[in-house]
């Protein structure tokens, strides 16, 4: 989870000094790495579309956002209560619009609860996780510009 960026009075976009950065480089044929914060996360694509398959392709890495978003907003409502997080998983599916633009076009995220979970603490919790970053960002979609350098 990231800070909440304030805004330039007047636009949608944030302050300068708020703004994250991160980079994208070439590997080799279909794979790329970005480096985030001193991590490094790998993308490819399947062999069958002509990558070399060593690492989930950035459509599967935008489902596991959403999906390791709900288990952290749904872990820290657990955490917040004192209630265990063992046991808590997140499964998630999608499926591709089979029209252009190329896109997702469904995505369904089921929460599988720790078992010691309280019956009377199930509509919270869905709720909680409900609401992470990314799937608020789905819903209130953010301006997104794409250009190439001069």
């Amino acid at each position: 989870m990231t800070g909440t960026a304030v805004q330039d009075p007047g636009t949608n976009r944030p302050r300068e000094a708020d703004v994250q950065r991160f980079e994208v480089t070439h590997v080799d044929q279909d794979a790329y790495a970005v480096d985030i914060r001193g991590h490094r996360l790998l993308v490819d694509q399947p062999v069958a579309v002509g990558g070399t398959d060593t690492a989930p392709t950035p459509t599967e890495l935008f489902a596991a956002s959403l999906a390791t978003c709900v288990a952290f907003y749904a872990g820290r409502y657990l955490h917040r209560h004192g209630l265990p997080r063992a046991g808590l998983r997140v499964r998630t599916e999608f499926t591709m619009a089979t029209d252009r633009p190329a896109r997702v076009a469904s995505l369904r995220v089921v929460v599988v609860p720790p078992p010691e979970l309280p019956e009377q603490r199930r509509e919270a919790l869905l709720a909680v996780a409900s609401h992470c970053t990314v799937h608020n960002t789905l819903h209130h979609t953010p301006a997104v510009d794409i250009e190439l350098e001069a």
